[in-house]
């Protein structure tokens, strides 16, 4: 396998040519450990949204602990992808990866043990372990399977997209089969310990754990204009998912659809997102630049709020899957992040500063669209500030899309 090296004249580290070691020996195990994790990635968070009502009142807490608990996970991406590169320079991305999905598994079962402080102090273990690997993966992509990013990436986000729509489905029949809410929950940690033996299996025999320094190709790239447009493509096309998921069901119902049209419609959102994450990757990284296919579904994407603004009760159908295609874009930025450096220093800096201004950007989208529902009265200065946003994806797609290097 040939690597592009960074003509600035730093060395490869020994963990990037042991890394190369593992694609050429054992890359269908780290695929599939790969896919897993992504799977990992959303049920800790959607399986919690399917059975709150009840998790609440069982607990006896209140509507703004309820709050609380589904803004941590934005908050713990953003601040996880903010110090996954130093950490991983610290241990090395083999056992970075490792502790994350411990950790994932461990707050998976600590969240149950107790009562609302148990869940909430779980929820941030469980996905601290989920930022860190938000921002590795991307990184495994890179150095493992150089010549094949377009297709791990499309099936990193698919089995990603998968996770989230079967931790959500999944989890109240398995609230009924096992009897209560905390074994349905707890079942999602099986999963992740799954994920945690095939990555030690993949690749304990390939990297050192713990290299005892950094792999000497460090360097900030808060002064890179390219990497602020990585991050401003990342940052928007994660508020405007994050907005959709939270906020579309209440904008259709306000419009005259009843509450189970909507419900459906928002799960034909999260399913359009699936074949369109597993194919656009492939097509875009066959191309040097990858900013036609961001523009095409940053435009579809806007196209559906536009509906939204214009007219929601005309077609509610026809937005949703316009949204639902323009949502896809988040396979392109892991893409992008991807493609826009050289080595794995500059993938885990860039990975690290996207999606750890991303994921706060993306947690407080939410909030500031709901409180401009409350001041304003209606949903059409939200819906024009959404549409803002996906215009500015666009415009730092297409920029971040370019074959360059950060």
């Amino acid at each position: 396998m040939q690597r592009e090296v960074a003509p600035r004249g730093v060395p490869e580290s020994v963990e990037d040519t042991r890394w190369t070691n593992v694609a050429l020996g054992g890359g269908l195990l780290l695929a599939v450990a790969v896919v897993l994790a992504g799977f990992n990635r959303r049920p800790a968070v959607t399986s919690v949204g399917s059975v709150l009502d009840e998790l609440r009142v069982d607990l006896g807490a209140s509507v703004t602990w309820a709050g609380l608990l589904t803004t941590l996970p934005g908050l713990c991406f953003a601040v996880g992808g903010l110090v996954a590169p130093r950490l991983s320079r610290r241990t090395g991305l083999r056992s970075a990866i490792t502790a994350a999905l411990f950790a994932l598994a461990a707050g998976l079962v600590l969240r149950v043990l107790g009562g609302p402080s148990f869940v909430l102090v779980g929820t941030v273990v469980a996905c601290g372990g989920i930022a860190l690997t938000n921002v590795l993966v991307p990184v495994v992509v890179k150095a493992s399977f150089a010549t094949k990013v377009g297709l791990m990436t499309g099936l990193y986000t698919a089995a990603l997209q998968a996770g989230a729509a079967v931790g959500s489905a999944a989890t109240p029949p398995l609230e009924t089969a096992l009897g209560g809410w905390r074994p349905a929950l707890v079942s999602w940690a099986v999963l992740a310990v799954a994920a945690l033996v095939a990555w030690w299996v993949a690749t304990n025999a390939g990297i050192p754990g713990a290299p005892t320094e950094g792999d000497g190709g460090h360097r900030s790239l808060l002064r890179v204009p390219l990497a602020w447009a990585v991050t401003g493509f990342f940052g928007c096309q994660a508020c405007l998912a994050y907005v959709v998921m939270g906020w579309l069901p209440q904008v259709l119902m306000d419009a005259g659809v009843d509450r189970a049209e909507a419900g459906l419609l928002l799960g034909l959102v999260s399913l359009l997102a699936l074949p369109v994450s597993f194919v656009f990757p492939a097509l875009a990284a066959r191309g040097g630049s990858q900013s036609g296919w961001i523009v095409l579904l940053g435009v579809v994407g806007a196209a559906g709020v536009l509906g939204l603004v214009l007219a929601p009760s005309a077609s509610p159908l026809l937005w949703s899957v316009l949204l639902g295609l323009g949502m896809s874009a988040f396979s392109l930025a892991l893409v992008t992040i991807t493609l826009r450096a050289r080595d794995n220093a500059d993938t885990t800096a860039l990975s690290g500063m996207a999606q750890g201004f991303g994921y706060l950007a993306a947690a407080v989208g939410p909030f500031l669209f709901g409180l401009l529902r409350d001041v304003t009265g209606a949903w059409t200065i939200p819906l024009l500030l959404l549409l803002v946003v996906a215009l500015a994806q666009i415009g730092f797609g297409y920029v971040a899309g370019k074959p360059r290097y950060v």
